[in-house]
């Protein structure tokens, strides 16, 4: 079996555990037991009583706190992004990120995710997924996804099930071919997104998360909100696209990027390309009409979560 192919297997394979009643051993010192509506862990002896709710009551609070929505965002982006059907295969998401030694959480495209997002969720990791209460992985899709709403965007159902990757050794080969560079254009934007399954309104829908965030020079290469609030999750990213100018700019790095004339936010390359052909119809209703934003953004952001695994996943926890 070629060795995408067997990384595609062992993303199914893992995937399907829990649906045959089977889990993966919480941490050392931890147990848990589920219970008709919560699960009660034991660490060092001590119980702890976790629910669903509870999770995402942390969850919340945890991005109204700490103000890191977007970067929850970019985490469950970049580990279901890098799945492939094209001339490259395989790849899910199986938070093997937590890894740094090699593989996904060496890229320099997630620069940024093992140490500060994983660093922002270890509370979290520590009281639900170290209890075996839910996987790295599907936290991550979650976290994502209340970060989402909490924002302003859209209620995005969450589906479990995915399996943590055991080691770096599950991660693809490379960034290249299966991450987008903001760098580049609209031939890019599909070479990267079509053998994902997505079509022209899919990458579109999909870009519009750069409404919330900013770029780091550390991370990406490139500096600057893109739009004027950037912890508010709506159509502004579309509507700055269509109606602001735009200047070009070379960073100290030498990265190019596109300054806005009236205001501090930026665009990059993959941004402009927008308002290009096949993408330009779709970038216009977006900025017109946020409502069919955000229900184009939750089918496609849906897809990319479940890229790989959605044959597998359930609808509880």
């Amino acid at each position: 079996v070629p060795k995408e192919e067997e990384k595609k297997m062992k993303c199914m394979l893992v995937a399907f555990l829990p649906v045959l009643g089977m889990s993966f051993a919480p941490a050392s010192g931890l147990s848990w037991r589920k219970t008709t509506a919560k699960r009660t862990a034991t660490r060092g002896g001590v119980a702890m009583e976790l629910s669903y709710d509870g999770l995402v009551s942390d969850l919340k609070e945890l991005v109204k706190t700490k103000e890191c929505g977007p970067i929850l965002i970019r985490l469950s982006w970049h580990d279901a992004g890098v799945y492939s059907t094209g001339s490259l295969t395989g790849g899910c998401p199986n938070a093997v990120m937590r890894f740094t030694d090699a593989g996904e959480g060496t890229f320099g495209a997630n620069a940024g995710l093992p140490d500060v997002a994983l660093g922002l969720l270890k509370p979290i990791t520590e009281k639900y997924a170290d209890a075996g209460f839910i996987s790295n992985a599907d936290l991550w899709v979650l976290a994502a996804n209340v970060a989402i709403e909490e924002m302003g965007g859209p209620a995005i159902k969450t589906r479990f099930g995915r399996a943590d990757a055991p080691s770096s050794a599950e991660s693809v080969e490379s960034q290249v071919g299966r991450l987008p560079d903001g760098d580049k254009g609209v031939d890019h934007l599909k070479e990267i997104f079509e053998p994902k399954g997505f079509d022209a309104k899919d990458i579109v829908a999909l870009s519009g998360a750069h409404t919330v965030g900013s770029c780091h020079p550390d991370r990406s290469g490139f500096d600057g909100p893109w739009t004027e609030e950037p912890l508010k999750f709506d159509n502004s990213y579309f509507v700055d696209i269509v109606e602001k100018k735009y200047e070009a700019e070379t960073l100290p790095n030498g990265n190019p990027q596109f300054k806005s004339t009236s205001s501090d936010t930026i665009m990059l390359i993959s941004d402009l390309a927008l308002l290009e052909e096949p993408f330009k119809e779709f970038t216009e209703t977006y900025a017109k009409d946020q409502t069919a934003f955000f229900a184009d953004f939750t089918t496609a952001w849906i897809k990319l979560q479940e890229n790989g695994v959605a044959d597998s996943l359930r609808d509880t926890l």
